[in-house]
């Protein structure tokens, strides 16, 4: 069929033309935007899953539906081994700049943009194009703790959003990726933001550890946010997000091709657009049916296995690419680390820093004391398919 029509986006981040079974995190977003600016208490969220299954184009919408209710919004992806200072101080100079322009709110946020000089300054981070042209307020986030001054600097934010009648929407993507002072620091900040009732939210999104490491950091970050699990699509929603693109477009897709693809999928939203995309392209007229699905499999898993799954594998060092294979050869997780242990006839505890690596890498993660499992889906088929000899 015409590949030019074809309405599926397997990429990275980008926004599937059917956002199937995720309502319930959406509408939770909504009305905690909208008691933000009223000043009601709200939780802000924490989006937990695995790779590939729709947390960034979740924060995404989110920032879409935060700027619909009167939010300036801040998005960051953070990296490995960038300082959350250096993260944060372009965007909120950005809001900080767009508040100041609003009458009511000028005296505000003049004094957080003085806040925002001293923080600067204190931890070092560069200005460059970004230097503000306002002296240093002595004595306000400047202490070089980064708990005290990020808190401070977050109700100064706030307090120049309240007085503009507007809220701050600060949203962060691969928030496992940020040190852990680091992100016990941004718990502070949102808390007192919460205690003083300024509307300030943060909506994050990262791997399923984050939830242990938020707890970690800080007891009552529990209560502080709500931990919306972001996984496979059940069968109906799975089934949605393939045929409702298709039948926007004027075109059919018969039931059992659609059976096929859920299946071959197992719901997961990445390779659900990778397999409707295919599934488009290799179809000759509509409607799709199960030997068209058939067809494309091989040129998704192709396409999977040269890119969604390589560039991650290609990461790890040689003995951490045997530790992962011995996982597959378990068959499907999560497994026990003296499971693995044993199918690479090692002692459990000389293994415990090359687990730990693979950790930081962002593959595997413990779902459970002494388990593990992938943070990617099937990745385990991937690797029996291409690393592991029959």
């Amino acid at each position: 069929m015409d590949e030019v029509r074809n309405p599926f986006a397997p990429g990275a981040g980008s926004q599937p033309p059917e956002l199937a079974g995720r309502d319930r995190i959406l509408q939770d977003a909504r009305i905690a935007v909208q008691r933000a600016i009223f000043g009601k208490p709200t939780q802000s969220q924490i989006l937990l899953g695995l790779r590939g299954v729709g947390k960034t184009v979740l924060l995404n919408k989110i920032e879409q539906i935060a700027n619909d209710h009167g939010h300036l919004t801040s998005m960051i992806e953070a990296p490995e081994g960038i300082p959350l200072p250096v993260l944060l101080y372009p965007r909120i100079h950005q809001v900080l700049r767009k508040l100041s322009v609003i009458e009511q709110a000028k005296a505000t946020a003049f004094s957080a943009m003085r806040a925002l000089r001293s923080f600067a300054s204190i931890f070092k981070v560069e200005m460059g194009d970004f230097a503000l042209s306002v002296d240093p307020e002595m004595g306000t986030a400047d202490s070089g703790n980064i708990e005290y001054d990020l808190a401070e600097l977050f109700v100064r934010v706030g307090e120049a959003a309240k007085a503009a009648g507007r809220g701050w929407t600060l949203l962060i993507d691969e928030i496992q990726y940020i040190g852990e002072k680091d992100y016990g620091a941004l718990i502070v900040a949102i808390h007192r933001t919460n205690q003083k009732g300024l509307p300030v939210l943060f909506f994050g999104a990262g791997l399923p550890q984050v939830a242990a490491l938020s707890g970690d950091a800080k007891s009552y970050a529990e209560r502080l946010f709500s931990y919306p699990s972001v996984g496979a699509l059940d069968q109906k929603s799975a089934e949605l997000a393939i045929k409702n693109p298709i039948e926007v477009e004027g075109e059919r897709i018969a039931v059992d091709a659609l059976h096929a693809i859920v299946a071959k999928t197992r719901g997961y939203p990445y390779f659900l657009q990778e397999w409707g995309y295919q599934a488009w392209n290799t179809a000759d007229h509509s409607p799709i049916d199960a030997a068209d699905v058939d067809q494309s499999s091989q040129k998704a898993l192709r396409r999977l296995d040269d890119g969604f799954f390589r560039v991650r594998f290609d990461r790890l060092t040689p003995r951490e690419r045997e530790y992962v294979c011995a996982m597959a050869k378990l068959g499907n997780g999560p497994y026990k680390s003296g499971d693995v242990a044993e199918m690479m006839k090692e002692p459990p505890n000389k293994l415990g820093p090359m687990r730990a690596s693979i950790i930081k890498k962002g593959m595997i993660y413990s779902p459970s004391y002494g388990d593990i499992d992938f943070t990617v889906p099937l990745f385990g088929d991937y690797l029996v398919r291409n690393w592991i000899e029959p």
